[in-house]
């Protein structure tokens, strides 16, 4: 895929000629024009072109926020029927929050999208997204900061698991419905489309008085890959981590280009704080003049402590605000944004810091590849116990793998890393080394684990190998802009 405006047909001829297959196509479908186009245009594709081997289902997501949504869930899936098409209609169960309602209906939009394609058994995830939006996007964030804003990604990961596509991003809603109308086909028009309330509502009004309001969003898209690209190999030059838990970054890397520095920098402090956005432009000014000052000192930003030595900037998670976990049998969450846990035990497993009861440490087993959380009596048995357990295993010490003594390390730092740690307990009882049941604990990139767009990928990419973690999945395309993957 590239960033070129082009008809509805075309472009989803070019998406099915670049897809990888045998795929399986999970198409998201609320029944508005954009996504009934998107799926009568692949339908229409896919059935010319057999040979390509790709197969189509449906999902449409019933937000239950307005009366008639149900109603217009099974229009859909009668259409869906109509064309042999598997359809799903997944409901957004239980409360809705009283603020922030669409950030959340987003949230509950993805996860459930995710739950039908594996249901169906779906490779990848569609959405009907236009260029039209594409504009919305970029002028909302324009109103919000003077950062260059790359808009809507056309690929990105949800959950490490499935990539969801948008084929039509550089073609127009016009375009679509007139093929709607060629087709003879109607769609569902939303109420809350024309609901000023709603930011994107009031964007688009503005917008359509001013059309030629547009962006160069090859070139932005073109520098945040480049960006990516640098900020990993900044990673491997300049970025040690030692535990799992304290970051450094060694002094050259603190002299290296300005806009490489923000990149990894600010992602780097998502990571350690356990946050999905970088700080606020303001937040790193301030901290890009600490960083890269001459005064040895220590600063806050997004839940970090930088600890600026002579031997570079440590950096790792504040002690304060960080809340417990209980994870119940059978599932799983994240723990302060930095720690995924799955609970196979059949009894609840309390997460907690390593400072609320004793240090702690971590460990993978080459079995489980996950990291397990155990209780230590002092720092040194820490250390020794690290270094058995771990034999033949993971050797959480340092991103190269080297037996570099604990010790050698600021003591402050160091201490304050540990305490960030979690530890594990079963009915206020902490686990011990001998009775740890089966549980997953393993690091978690709150700025990429849920929603990582490809521009991140392959910063996102180095950064899971510095911390032993599985890569993630790569686009299920043969080649984006261009460039074989």
């Amino acid at each position: 895929m590239s960033p070129e405006a082009r008809s509805p047909r075309e472009a989803i001829l070019q998406f099915l000629t670049l897809l990888q297959s045998p795929a399986r196509i999970l198409v998201a479908i609320s029944g508005g024009s954009d996504s009934t186009g998107l799926l009568l245009l692949l339908n229409e594709a896919v059935k010319a072109a057999p040979h390509l081997k790709i197969s189509l289902c449906a999902a449409t997501v019933d937000h239950a926020l307005r009366a008639g949504s149900a109603d217009e869930a099974r229009e859909v899936a009668a259409l869906c029927t109509s064309l042999g098409i598997a359809h799903a209609i997944m409901s957004w169960q239980g409360g809705k929050p009283k603020t922030g309602i669409m950030a959340a209906a987003r949230e509950a939009r993805y996860g459930l999208l995710a739950e039908a394609a594996e249901t169906f058994g779906a490779d990848l995830i569609v959405t009907g997204h236009t260029y039209d939006d594409q504009r919305e996007t970029l002028a909302m964030r324009g109103v919000r900061t003077d950062q260059v804003s790359s808009g809507i990604a056309d690929a990105v990961l949800f959950n490490r698991r499935f990539w969801i596509l948008r084929p039509l991003l550089f073609s127009s809603r016009a375009d679509i419905r007139a093929f709607l109308r060629e087709q003879g086909a109607g769609w569902i028009d939303d109420p809350s489309n024309e609901d000023v309330k709603y930011e994107r509502v009031r964007i688009r009004r503005q917008l359509s008085a001013d059309a030629g309001a547009e962006r160069n969003i090859r070139a932005i898209w073109d520098e945040r890959l480049a960006l990516s690209a640098e900020g990993a190999e900044w990673l491997d030059r300049h970025f040690r981590l030692h535990g799992g838990l304290l970051g450094q970054v060694m002094p050259d890397g603190l002299r290296q280009d300005r806009a490489v520095l923000d990149y990894a920098l600010g992602r780097l402090t998502g990571v350690f704080g356990g946050q999905p956005f970088a700080p606020g432009r303001v937040q790193m000014e301030r901290l890009f003049s600490f960083a890269t000052g001459e005064e040895p000192g220590r600063m806050t930003a997004g839940r970090v402590v930088f600890d600026l030595r002579r031997d570079g900037l440590y950096l790792a998670r504040e002690s304060r605000g960080i809340l417990p976990l209980v994870v119940k049998p059978g599932e799983a969450g994240v723990w302060d944004g930095r720690f995924w846990a799955r609970n196979g035990s059949a009894a609840p497993i309390a997460i907690e810091t390593a400072a609320t009861h004793s240090p702690s440490f971590l460990c993978l087993s080459q079995e489980s590849s996950a990291p397990k959380s155990l209780g230590a009596e002092d720092t040194s048995s820490w250390t020794e116990s690290i270094t058995a357990r771990t034999r033949g295993g993971w050797i959480p010490v340092t991103s190269t793998g080297m037996r570099r003594n604990m010790r050698d390390l600021p003591k402050a730092a160091w201490k304050r890393a540990v305490a960030s740690a979690p530890t594990l307990s079963v009915e206020k009882a902490s686990l011990s080394p001998e009775s740890t049941p089966p549980i997953d604990l393993m690091p978690y990139f709150a700025p990429f684990d849920r929603f990582l767009t490809r521009f991140d990928f392959i910063f996102a990419n180095r950064l899971s190998a510095v911390f032993a973690t599985a890569p993630y999945a790569r686009p299920p395309l043969r080649s984006i802009d261009g460039k074989t993957i």
